[in-house]
């Protein structure tokens, strides 16, 4: 292995709640934390770096109060995107690059049942054209399933078969949500969507460890490596894109390396991304897709995608997988794709 080489080695999750369960960020994270320091022995990090939302808590540097979980005392070096914390990881790779740590904490929380969530991510849109309009995230994103079925000639019994298969891997998953059948007669949130085509409303957080070179040997017996990691942005307007595809998705799988993938964790937070998904990744039906139930039984708000890679490092680390794909997205419609190519061998 060279200096280089740079590995998932511990990932924990917290149970994900569909309510406000009464705990503060830092409550919710803190118990992440300490597994995860448990799992690895390790009690400082040479690199820790965070993902999360201020508008979720509705206060300017909430993410500061995080570091309450962490410990921040002697001083850490530390940063923090506003993303998920799947960028977090994005960013403490290329930190562990350099070369001068060789461990790094990267964790993400989020308690969308604070607020609106609706509201809450239409002030992502364009400030001028779009955010004035106060079109929310299930309307674009109904008017991107419309798009895909019309281009695709997928039906609307192909989303809930997406929905079936993810709830019913989220039910025999402890840390996902515990959610009924999808009801074929239930009627439309916004047409062509219906309720259990959208991602619950979850609180969670998650965190993970990567070490590089021999240190990833020391802290786990089957580290995840990572092979490729990329990150894609569509055209910030909706109305500029085929919404019916993702470029970026295809674009950030190609430059990651994905090929030869046995399990791949897919960030779609609504049903029929998952399709648009596997067309631009090129994912066969030899493909095992979201065996955790996905971001459609457990979308804890800028961990969701941490939690994909994770729970692709994960197969690795339990054997029963050697080469996995991560997946996580933010904006509407699809708009910014990363994807994390793992394998379990040298």
């Amino acid at each position: 292995m060279t200096r280089t080489d740079i590995a998932v080695v511990a990932f924990a999750q917290t149970r994900h709640t569909a309510e406000d369960s009464g705990l503060s960020e830092v409550e919710l994270l803190a118990p992440v934390i300490t597994e995860i320091k448990e799992r690895t022995g390790l009690t400082r990090f040479g690199f820790t770096c965070s993902g999360s939302n201020d508008y979720l808590a509705g206060a300017p540097f909430s993410f500061v109060s995080g570091l309450d979980a962490v410990g921040a005392w002697p001083p850490i070096s530390e940063s923090h995107v506003e993303m998920d914390g799947a960028w977090a990881l994005y960013e403490a790779w290329v930190r562990l690059l350099h070369g001068d740590v060789d461990t790094a904490l990267v964790y993400g929380f989020g308690k969308p049942s604070q607020g609106v969530l609706r509201e809450i991510m239409t002030l992502q849109l364009d400030p001028y054209y779009l955010a004035p309009l106060g079109v929310d995230q299930v309307s674009l994103a109904a008017l991107q399933a419309r798009a895909y079925l019309e281009r695709s000639g997928a039906k609307e019994d192909d989303l809930r078969a997406v929905a079936a298969r993810s709830r019913a891997a989220g039910r025999d998953n402890p840390y996902a949500l515990d959610l009924p059948e999808p009801d074929a007669d239930e009627g439309y949130d916004v047409a062509p969507l219906r309720p259990y085509d959208i991602a619950p409303i979850t609180d969670g957080a998650a965190a993970v460890v990567l070490a590089a070179g021999d240190r990833a040997r020391e802290l786990c017996e089957r580290p995840a490596w990572i092979r490729g990691i990329d990150h894609r942005s569509e055209p910030h307007s909706p109305g500029a894109r085929d919404l019916s595809r993702s470029e970026a998705a295809r674009l950030a799988a190609e430059k990651a390396g994905a090929a030869g993938i046995e399990v791949a964790e897919l960030h779609a937070q609504f049903t029929h991304e998952e399709l648009i998904l596997r067309e631009a990744l090129g994912l066969g039906d030899d493909v095992t897709v979201n065996p955790s139930g996905g971001a459609l039984s457990a979308n804890p708000v800028m961990a969701a995608g941490l939690i994909r890679i994770g729970e692709a490092a994960s197969r690795i680390h339990d054997g029963s997988a050697t080469r996995t794909l991560g997946h996580a997205s933010s904006g509407p419609c699809l708009q910014q794709n990363l994807v994390c190519v793992l394998s379990g061998g040298d």
